[in-house]
């Protein structure tokens, strides 16, 4: 149905983007992992889903309860994980636990190695140096990877092309003082900015993403800004602005879409570029705050703990896929768009 809403020229463009099989299942696979990591917190928790106590339902995945309300003697909340508070739940009641009894902060008292510990059936692959759940922090990692490089494409992306779109368009002085602004601004040595940054205030999730944006939002700029260069001097577009269009609708009705064919294309590959980005300022100590789950942090955890690969090939091979599906679908995408690749 979705199909047949689509005007002739996006149909021909889905059917290219289903002709390249290996970028169509990279989309669905893609997906699927970002589908199953984004309620990370219902996959891997210390926390039960839910519990059936006295004959009462109760969420703690979603609501604090003291240890009190199991009979418990501390007003504090309950450690789940605590075999005391296990017997009295187990005592009137059950619980259900999710997929991966951890989250990427808890740390497993009772291994059966010193940290970092081998893959077992309890922790399929294994803990890091400080006890914590492998697999728990890759599902996180891969969740704080794939939400950052998505807001930061986003926010770059629409600033980016805003600005080439006024460049392109108005040409002349604010073209040329434009390309020079932006060539200064290209040259700032982002990481060294970072290092500054890094020892006056602490990395978050939201200080980090607006870093990167100063400085990520310039990729698409030279690319928008050759489309209205084009177009601006095109008939139709002289036709519209001698009939008295404003410039700001000739810019978002006729100008944008045709900057927009070349634009999505990159879009998927600026993408690969975030997360390559937060995952080496985490690799460099120079990205989230510590403690945080981040597969940068993990690939840093495997170079220090050379007798512990499961650590580093873990890492490795998340990013190796995430990035490599990124890159299938980028291609996929362009293919879509290309004129010469559409079926006649």
């Amino acid at each position: 149905m979705a199909l047949l809403n689509l005007d002739p020229l996006n149909q021909r463009r889905l059917q290219q983007f289903r002709a390249n099989r290996r970028g169509y299942w990279s989309f669905w696979i893609f997906l699927a992992l970002f589908a199953v990591t984004l309620p990370a917190e219902f996959v891997a928790n210390d926390k039960p889903l839910l519990i059936w106590y006295d004959g009462g339902v109760y969420l703690p995945i979603l609501h604090a309860y003291p240890e009190t309300t199991f009979d418990g003697d501390f007003e504090t909340e309950a450690d789940y994980r605590d075999p005391f508070v296990e017997d009295l739940i187990n005592e009137k009641g059950w619980m259900v636990w999710p997929l991966v009894p951890y989250s990427y902060n808890t740390i497993n008292y009772n291994l059966p190695s010193p940290a970092p510990s081998p893959p077992t059936a309890e922790n399929w692959l294994g803990t890091d140096d400080q006890g914590r759940d492998v697999v728990a922090r890759l599902i996180y990692g891969f969740r704080i990877s794939v939400m950052f490089g998505l807001t930061l494409t986003l926010v770059s992306s629409v600033i980016g092309i805003a600005v080439g779109a006024i460049q392109g368009y108005r040409g002349g002085l604010v073209d040329l003082l434009g390309q020079r602004a932006l060539e200064v601004w290209s040259g700032i040595p982002v990481l060294y900015i970072l290092i500054i940054l890094a020892s006056v205030i602490v990395p978050g999730f939201w200080t980090l993403l607006l870093i990167m944006m100063l400085f990520s939002w310039t990729a698409l700029v030279g690319l928008v800004r050759a489309e209205f260069l084009r177009v601006r001097n095109l008939d139709y577009v002289r036709a519209a602005r001698a009939l008295g269009v404003r410039d700001q609708v000739i810019m978002y009705r006729h100008a944008l879409p045709n900057a927009m064919v070349s634009t999505l294309t990159f879009l998927p590959f600026i993408l690969n570029g975030s997360v390559v980005t937060l995952t080496s300022l985490d690799f460099l100590g120079l990205g989230l705050p510590p403690g945080s789950p981040s597969l940068g942090e993990l690939l840093n955890q495997g170079r220090a703990n050379l007798q512990a690969p499961w650590l580093g090939l873990s890492a490795f091979f998340v990013i190796a896929i995430m990035l490599s599906l990124l890159i299938f679908i980028g291609e996929a995408v362009r293919d879509a768009f290309d004129p010469r690749k559409m079926p006649q």
